[in-house]
């Protein structure tokens, strides 16, 4: 990347020429390897002393293989069930997993008491649209019934995600408010993935941008509707694509300035306003796609504290 052509936050200037731009995602083969590779893989960290994690594998659809979930809960006892987060990791559709998100997900869980639920979905190309929002619908079915287990309010359950975890959580809201639920009491979607048809001025723009481009986008979408890619699109796989927002739950969408995906996250983000929908807008300036991932920049930091004032008042 050259930085040079974007006006990026001076706190991020060190490490974006050093991050991935226009990756090659032609070949599966090629894919498959890099789901192993440091690009693709965080630090791992300690656990926190106030966080228990278990590993379960619930149900799928009818037809489909069992989804694995973590299950993260406050240590200690309440007399009191608490809100859940069911968080959808990012990752292109064919990259990421539930340790990618887990410092997250201990983090949402230890500082603001809540069970948090993290899904595991299939990855295309290898499984294309719909499997990965089968997986994600069938994990919000189980957190749901499952609420005395967990010790949640079924009626305190965010959905969240960030990037194409974003655009499955929109998804699986969308499709949930379509087939008898259960629904969200609320959608974060950071930085989201929502549109098929990469016709937006920022997604025309940022063609060398880090972690996520023009051409990147267009190797994520190919390889997610395989066939269906530049056709009839379900608004089940781009949310961008649906005629009618009403009905949907409070959101929070958060977008970056030099992000391709910005104006898609943008005009979702108006359209659900259109549609009576309660929604906070924060685009922040001077960041990139998945910039956060520099946490020493203070507009980085600025981000995830608003994430975690958002998640407690979605929380009650």
């Amino acid at each position: 990347m050259n930085t040079r052509r974007y006006a990026l936050d001076p706190e991020l200037l060190p490490m974006a020429d050093s991050l991935p731009t226009v990756m090659e995602l032609s070949n599966p083969a090629v894919i498959a390897a890099m789901r192993s590779g440091p690009a693709m893989t965080g630090a791992a960290i300690p656990d926190r002393g106030d966080v228990h994690k278990e590993d379960l594998l619930v149900p799928g659809r009818a037809g489909d293989p069992d989804v694995p979930l973590r299950v993260y809960r406050p240590a200690g006892t309440s007399d009191s069930p608490s809100g859940c987060v069911l968080e959808i990791h990012g990752g292109g559709f064919m990259f990421g997993d539930i340790a990618m998100m887990d410092p997250w997900c201990q983090a949402v869980c230890g500082e603001l008491g809540a069970v948090v639920v993290s899904v595991e979905y299939r990855l295309a190309p290898e499984h294309r649209f719909p499997a990965a929002l089968h997986d994600c619908h069938a994990a919000l079915c189980w957190v749901s019934a499952n609420a005395t287990r967990l010790g949640i309010d079924p009626a305190r359950i965010v959905i969240a995600g960030q990037s194409a975890g974003a655009a499955l959580a929109a998804s699986t809201a969308l499709y949930a408010r379509d087939n008898g639920g259960p629904l969200p009491c609320f959608q974060l979607l950071e930085i989201p993935v929502m549109d098929d048809r990469l016709d937006t001025p920022s997604m025309r723009a940022f063609t060398d941008t880090p972690f996520w481009n023009l051409p990147n986008a267009e190797w994520g979408w190919k390889h997610y509707l395989g066939a269906a890619c530049g056709g009839d699109v379900s608004p089940y796989a781009a949310p961008a694509r649906a005629t009618d927002l009403g009905g949907l739950p409070p959101a929070y969408i958060s977008t970056m300035e030099f992000d391709p995906l910005r104006d898609e996250g943008i005009l979702y983000a108006l359209r659900l306003l259109q549609a009576g929908v309660a929604v906070e807008l924060h685009s922040f300036a001077g960041t990139f796609h998945g910039s956060s991932v520099i946490n020493t920049a203070r507009v980085s930091q600025r981000a995830s504290a608003e994430i975690m004032t958002v998640l407690a008042r979605a929380l009650g």
